[in-house]
């Protein structure tokens, strides 16, 4: 999400206002959508009745509950037990109708949905003229996992097929 948030703050807002509205409405609903599923596997009430809102918080706000969001995901997974992840859970959607969901199913759906969003902000980026950040699993993995670049996990080369042969 770093380099969502430094690609939408170099938007000449006043030469592409659409675009940065769009990436902030994006960046709204993700947190508030994010917001809603942990409460969820938390047990918590729902924090919000859905999943817009009239007014849309400035930038900063957005990525500092965006940050708030990653360390508490962050943190629940770290804490979950592995016979957890598959328990079912049953709540309501913001829309009023049931759900159920296996803590799996909820984390990767969280994952998912960002992603999604995430490459429409893209499309505004283009249209504003600034470059969108690659936004990839195996970027994330690399950035926060260097080692697993250029063979440098344990291993790399062994069984890697013909590729590893080069």
């Amino acid at each position: 999400m770093r380099r969502t948030l430094e690609a939408i703050r170099a938007v000449d807002a006043r030469a592409f206002p659409a675009s940065v509205a769009f990436a902030r409405q994006q960046l709204n609903h993700i947190v508030i959508v994010e917001e809603l599923f942990r409460a969820r596997l938390l047990g918590d009430a729902a924090p919000h009745a859905t999943t817009h809102t009239a007014e849309v918080p400035a930038l900063d706000a957005l990525a500092a509950r965006l940050e708030a969001s990653d360390a508490g995901y962050a943190s629940y997974v770290a804490a979950l037990a592995p016979a957890q992840w598959d328990d079912a859970l049953r709540f309501r959607f913001a829309d009023g109708r049931e759900g159920c969901m296996t803590r799996r199913e909820i984390l990767f759906h969280v994952f998912n949905h960002s992603t999604w969003h995430r490459g429409a902000i893209g499309h505004a980026l283009d249209l504003a003229r600034v470059p969108h950040p690659a936004d990839t699993w195996t970027v994330f993995l690399h950035e926060t996992q260097p080692q697993r670049r250029e063979g440098a996990l344990p291993g790399a080369g062994r069984d890697a097929g013909p590729q590893a042969k080069r």
